[in-house]
């Protein structure tokens, strides 16, 4: 399956908004089918990112047992986790999706795939197993 590059700025900021990652690219029904667009891709990244979160809760779930170098790296980071928790934290998918999709509208963030900035969400887009999207967050001004 081929997939397409996601990566985050927040405007104004050199630091990425996170650290890029891959999602699958959504099977295209052709010949009179359903064509990609924006929206589309947007709910298959937020649900890739919904399951990502769920696996690596349920991860944490379990105890590790950490090698004396694991344990110095996590030292130095801060903080040495071997796991076993419960968060519980529920997310549902639809909703992460409609909140992600609204967001775009209301112009939150800009959608930018291979450089050219998307405008709507029923557009169709086309994208490569090259291509990256980029995700730019706004920063609202203080007081204004």
């Amino acid at each position: 399956m081929s997939t397409i590059t996601v990566t985050g700025k927040v405007l104004g900021r050199s630091k990425p908004l996170f650290t890029n990652w891959r999602v699958p690219i959504p099977p295209i029904i052709g010949a009179g089918g359903e064509v990609l667009t924006l929206r589309i891709l947007l709910t298959q990244i937020v649900l890739a990112e919904v399951a990502a979160f769920q696996t690596r809760q349920e991860q944490r779930r379990l105890i590790q047992v950490l090698s004396r170098a694991e344990i110095e790296q996590k030292v130095l980071l801060g903080k040495v986790d071997m796991g076993g928790e419960e968060l519980n934290q529920e997310v549902d998918p639809q909703a992460a999706v409609a909140n992600a999709l609204q967001a775009f509208e209301d112009g939150i963030y800009f959608v930018f795939i291979d450089d050219v900035q998307q405008h709507k969400l029923d557009s169709e887009v086309v994208v490569n197993p090259d291509s990256q999207l980029m995700f730019l967050r706004l920063v609202p001004l203080v007081g204004g």
